[in-house]
Formats: structure tokens, C-alpha cells, sequence
């Protein structure tokens, strides 16, 4: 027996009333393509990593952030303005300095992506 063939039903057995209820109960894919755009935006490595030095630093420029993170500058502002695009990231300008912390959702998202040890590690440092 393969892999897929295990992961099918072999009989149509459709709890009617009780999918119904399910399906009206499911959010609109409006409202669910922010919270994918937000997954997708701490889907790679290095923006996991920055995210995290963001948890950790709370306001972080772009200089600090990719000295912390181990990246290059224009790497790091990448990644940042993908996290930023995701809803994860906020930004504000200091004279010259551009300034990003997470928002409330990103810091929520960061965490739970995260391990406990990993999030108490980030905090602790």
C-alpha cells in the first residue's frame, strides 16, 4: 500500500450537518491571505534570524540588525522589507537612521514559530 493511498478515504462517509457546520464556520480567504502572507514572511532562515534579534532588541536599526542576524546589510533590508510587507515589522525614520521592531502580531508569530527555549534564548541574551 503507497503513502497516498493510505491518506484517502476509500469510502465516501461525508458527515453532511457536521462538514456544513465546519465550513460556514471557516474564516473567508480574504481574511486568510494576510495571515498566509504573514507565515510566508518568516518561512526563510535568515528572516527567522532577524526576526528573532528583533524579539530580542526590540527597536533595531538596519546596521545592527545585520551585524546581530550575520548578514549583509542589503540582505538584511530585504528581508526586513519582506517582513515589514507581512504585517510582522514596523518601521520609523531617526534622522537618518530607519528604525524596525516587530508589531504586536510579528512578535506573536515570532514566538509561537519559535521553540521556548529558543524565544527564553532570544530574551535572555
Amino acid at each position: 500500500m503507497t503513502d497516498e493511498r493510505r491518506d484517502t478515504c476509500d469510502l465516501l462517509c461525508l458527515d453532511l450537518p457536521h462538514a456544513e457546520e465546519i465550513r460556514t464556520g471557516l474564516p473567508e480567504l480574504s481574511a486568510v491571505e494576510s495571515a498566509a502572507a504573514a507565515a510566508r514572511a518568516l518561512g526563510d532562515p535568515t528572516r527567522l534570524r532577524i526576526a528573532a534579534a528583533l524579539l530580542t532588541g526590540g527597536e533595531l536599526c538596519v546596521c545592527d540588525a545585520s551585524w546581530v542576524a550575520g548578514a549583509a546589510q542589503n540582505l538584511t533590508s530585504h528581508h526586513l522589507r519582506q517582513l515589514k510587507i507581512g504585517g510582522l515589522v514596523s518601521s520609523r525614520r531617526d534622522g537618518r537612521l530607519v528604525m524596525y521592531a516587530l508589531t504586536g502580531r510579528g512578535r506573536a508569530l515570532v514566538a509561537a514559530v519559535l521553540d521556548e527555549s529558543a524565544v527564553a534564548g532570544a530574551l535572555e541574551a
